[in-house]
C-alpha cells in the first residue's frame, strides 16, 4: 500500500489531472458516501455469501482455513454448524475475488486484505484499491486516484463503496440469519419478511 504527493502544476500536468480524473470518475472510481450502516446483528451463510461475492464454495472454505477470510459472526464449531459470514467479510470477499481476476497474486491480496480489516468501517467506504497488476495501492481520495494514474501505475481500480453498494442489493434478495436468537435464526431479512408478506397479502 503506497502513499503518493502531490507534483508542481504545470498547463500540462492539469491536462493530464483533468483526463485522469476523467477516466476514474467513467470507472466509478471517485469517493461517494451514500452507503447505509452495516447491519451488525445479521450473518450469511455459507452458499449466500459465495452467491453475492460471486465465488464458489470451495474458495470460501479454502480462505476460511487459509485465515484469508473467517466468517466473523459465527465459525464452524464441528460438523454440522453453519458459519457465519458478516456484511463486511462478504465486502471483502468480493473485493479478493475482484483483485484474483485482474491477475493479482494471492500474497498481495493477503497484504491488501490485512489492512482493510485494520480500517473502521466509515473509512473503509472511502478506499480505492488500485492495482498495476503487481502491487495494490490504497487510496482515499480523488487525488492519490489521479497521481496513480497519472503514473501510470493505476491499471484498474476497485472502489469499496461500489463494491458495498452492489453487495447490499445482492444481499436484499438472498437469506440471511439473525444472531441475537441464535437458537431460533430467522430465515430472511426484515426487508424480505416484508416483502413476502405484500406478496401473499
Amino acid at each position: 500500500m503506497n502513499e503518493h504527493g502531490t507534483h508542481g502544476q504545470d498547463p500540462q500536468a492539469s491536462a493530464d489531472a483533468a483526463l485522469a480524473a476523467e477516466a476514474a470518475d467513467e470507472q466509478g472510481l471517485l469517493f461517494t458516501d451514500d452507503v447505509s450502516p452495516l447491519p451488525s446483528d445479521t450473518g450469511y451463510r455459507g452458499p449466500t455469501a459465495c452467491n453475492a461475492a460471486g465465488i464458489t464454495y470451495r474458495q470460501l472454505d479454502y480462505w476460511a482455513r487459509t485465515g484469508l477470510v473467517e466468517p466473523t459472526v459465527r465459525s464452524a464449531t464441528g460438523s454440522g454448524s453453519q458459519r457465519l459470514y458478516s456484511f463486511r467479510d462478504i465486502l471483502i470477499l468480493k473485493v479478493i475475488k475482484r483483485l484474483l481476476d485482474a491477475g493479482i497474486s494471492l500474497q498481495q491480496i493477503r497484504t491488501a486484505v490485512s489492512h482493510l480489516r485494520e480500517r473502521g468501517t466509515d473509512d473503509l467506504t472511502r478506499v480505492t484499491l488500485m492495482s498495476d497488476g503487481a502491487s495494490v495501492y490504497e487510496c482515499t481520495s480523488n487525488d492519490e486516484v489521479i497521481d496513480l494514474l497519472q503514473g501510470g501505475q493505476g491499471v484498474f481500480g476497485i472502489a469499496i463503496g461500489g463494491v458495498w453498494r452492489e453487495i447490499e442489493g445482492t444481499l436484499a434478495e438472498l437469506p440471511s440469519e439473525r444472531t441475537a436468537t441464535d437458537e431460533e435464526p430467522v430465515a430472511g431479512d426484515e426487508l424480505a419478511a416484508r416483502r413476502a408478506a405484500r406478496q401473499t397479502g
